[in-house]
């Protein structure tokens, strides 16, 4: 970003976010408020779908000369084209804003999470911070999609290289990349992706991360595999394109499963959790399609990553990818990530803790800073989502099922809202004009969001306490909070538990801001504030009253996991899930929500897409389905030394920005490299062998 962007902005930070709509009279909900403008957003540069990647062989194939002289010329690994597939995935030149790259240096990153195992189709978190990333490919991807124009939106192609439907639309057989290795050189195939699916998705003792379940793909799906290379879907719907997104990261990421089926209890005589724990984070080499490996782990300390031998994708003048040797991640914070990337001691975060705004501009407006920032469009969201289950998802007890009960009474609803001060909200994390009035529904960021659609209820406290006495809550004892009624949960004070993300400021900050604000309406919030692995663990479970939760793809893209915008499964909504029985009991506008998303989903008619998404907003707006806070911009930090960074960038739309930049054709020119590396020309050892291989 150029430096007179960032003192532009930063004039204005005093500015404060129009608040025309906050005089409408409370009772009569409002036309939501117009952001402020926003100076610093970056433009995105739209192309053309297939202008980005495709599948051919090439003439000739080159790899980093280290790599030859001590591996390929000793009988360590056989030559780069025996390596590679048939015919390999080739990024386009014309794509790359810099052109190909060179080999060397690394990527430094700064996470705050930690990893628990490798995992990660049985639910364990690597981290995060763009860890799994850079191990995991999927059958799709969707990070780059950003740069694509709304007509031509369809997932990429990746580890399923093409597809064709049937003739009816229920049928989609996909043809895998052939010849395609795992990074210890085994061979990847139809098998990875069918014990993905039946040992892992469809088993219900297993949980993948992400949250990803049969449901997720469509309600009766089924998958078999018809060739070592190919294998066939089949849905109930007809031509479901929209689960083409579900099959982008993380939802459809096959592990190795030559490493893991031994492990699995329907092959072994091991436990479930056994399973979850066979490889925890010492275990090192695990077999990835990702572009890096896993050579070292040092608990709170630093995970590195090698460059994958056998990555099967490389550019047009055939140099295998990646171009950078290695990964490295320092287990510190999510805050420290923004404070290194400024500093020039790390290379990459996404800046979406707005507490860090301002100073981060501030020094990347000087001369002499080593990293760039790049704002996005408003497309990080904060809602509050009630528990809508009253039938018995995560067994609550007797206070816990009057709150649910409570959270399907509208007067309750538009009274939690009513009591929400926005603004005060989003000038508490950072003041300017970063933070717009959110009420909630689809993030206004998105080519999807219609604001004459949506529906605000105006900050009114008055309003709000005479909305909850309509519900039926009144203060009996006069302690300042209001009581169930007599009867119900013994008529103590209503208190609530809200499930909070423990690992970032910005959530936390939040969570205790609605807390007092709900003081003042006269309901007692008490915080569970857990780990981001935990929190996920105790929402899919059921055991939460209400959740704090930063919007996720459906509200961001809309495309991507829209089966997450409405109950359509019986587990795809995040706060109203059905327990064992499989019942949702779904509230009527609740209907009709689902009946919206599943006309989205079925429909290629974009102008359609667009009205219903319009119908959807008001709907769900209009009956509070969840509590909007606030919403903001993010930011891209990147070290100026690294080339190929698309324009505009978001940090978070399809994918995070780890995944949008597409890393592994990111490189440093020659004369700008660091020696940053610790493990030079070294490459992955064998599975669950310590370190790399010299």
């Amino acid at each position: 970003m150029r430096n007179f962007r960032n003192l532009g902005i930063l004039t204005v930070l005093s500015l404060s976010v129009s608040v025309a709509a906050l005089h409408a009279y409370a009772a009569e909900p409002a036309v939501a408020p117009e952001p402020a403008p926003f100076p610093a957003e970056g433009k995105i540069k739209y192309v053309a779908r297939d202008s980005i990647l495709e599948f051919k062989a090439l003439p000739e194939y080159h790899e980093p000369d280290w790599v030859t002289k001590k591996f390929v010329e000793t009988g360590k690994l056989p030559p780069v084209k025996d390596r590679l597939p048939r015919e390999p995935l080739v990024y386009k030149t014309g794509n790359m804003p810099d052109g190909a790259g060179v080999y060397g240096d690394t990527m430094r990153h700064v996470i705050g999470g930690r990893p628990e195992g490798w995992n990660y189709g049985a639910g364990q978190t690597q981290g995060w911070g763009g860890i799994d990333i850079g191990l995991s490919e999927c059958l799709t991807r969707t990070g780059p999609l950003f740069q694509v124009e709304a007509k031509d939106t369809e997932p990429l192609p990746n580890l399923a290289r093409s597809w064709e439907w049937s003739k009816d639309g229920h049928k989609l057989t996909m043809h895998l990349i052939e010849g395609a290795k795992w990074s210890d050189g085994a061979p990847f195939g139809a098998d990875d992706l069918m014990f993905y699916w039946e040992d892992e998705v469809l088993d219900p003792n297993v949980s993948p991360l992400n949250g990803a379940t049969p449901e997720t793909f469509g309600a009766g799906t089924t998958l078999k595999k018809i060739d070592d290379y190919t294998v066939e879907w089949t849905f109930k719907e007809a031509f479901p394109k929209q689960y083409l997104y579900a099959m982008a990261y993380g939802t459809f990421c096959p592990g190795p499963s030559h490493i893991l089926k031994p492990q699995h209890p329907k092959y072994s005589k091991n436990t479930y959790e056994q399973f979850k724990n066979a490889f925890p984070p010492e275990y090192m080499n695990i077999p990835v399609m990702g572009a890096w490996v896993p050579v070292e782990y040092r608990p709170d300390d630093i995970i590195v990553m090698r460059r994958n031998p056998y990555y099967w994708k490389v550019d047009e003048k055939g140099n295998q990818l990646p171009y950078l040797n290695e990964l490295q991640y320092k287990l510190s914070t999510w805050a420290d990530r923004d404070v290194q990337a400024v500093a020039g001691s790390g290379d990459f975060s996404n800046l979406e803790q707005p507490e860090n705004f301002v100073a981060s501009l501030r020094r990347a407006a000087e001369k002499t800073a080593p990293a760039r920032l790049a704002f996005g469009p408003r497309l990080i969201g904060y809602n509050l989502r009630m528990n809508f289950s009253a039938n018995g998802w995560g067994n609550p007890d007797e206070r816990g099922q009057a709150l649910r009960e409570l959270n399907r009474n509208e007067d309750f609803r538009k009274a939690v809202t009513m009591a929400v001060d926005r603004k005060a909200i989003g000038d508490s994390l950072v003041k300017g004009p970063f933070t717009a009035i959110y009420p909630g529904g689809i993030s206004s960021g998105t080519s999807f969001y219609d604001r004459k659609s949506t529906v605000y209820y105006p900050f009114d406290l008055k309003g709000a306490k005479a909305e909850l006495a309509k519900a039926g809550l009144k203060d009996t004892d006069g302690d300042g909070f209001v009581n169930f009624p007599a009867g119900t949960a013994g008529g103590k004070n209503v208190e609530i538990v809200m499930l909070v993300n423990n690992d970032y400021t910005t959530d936390k900050s939040l969570a205790e801001g609605v807390v007092g604000q709900m003081e003042k309406l006269g309901l007692r919030v008490v915080l569970n504030g857990l780990n981001g692995n935990q929190r996920d663990a105790a929402n899919y479970s059921g055991r939460f009253d209400w959740l704090l939760r930063r919007n996720d793809t459906e509200l961001s893209s809309v495309v991507q996991n829209t089966e997450q915008l409405a109950p359509v499964g019986p587990r795809t909504s995040w706060n109203h899930r059905a327990p064992e029985n499989g019942e949702v009991d779904m509230m009527p506008y609740e209907k009709e929500l689902v009946d919206i998303i599943n006309k989205f989903t079925a429909t290629q008619d974009n102008d359609e897409r667009v009205n219903l998404m319009k119908q959807f907003q008001k709907i769900s707006t209009e009956h509070v389905y969840t509590v909007g806070l606030t919403e903001y911009p993010g930011a891209l930090i990147i070290n100026k030394r690294f080339s190929n960074i698309p324009e505009g960038t978001p940090i978070f739309m399809f994918n995070w920005a780890e995944d949008s930049v597409v890393r592994e054709r990111l490189w440093v020119a020659a004369d700008k490299q660091q020696k940053y590396e610790l493990f030079p020309e070294q490459l992955p050892g064998k599975p669950g062998e310590k370190g790399p291989l010299n």
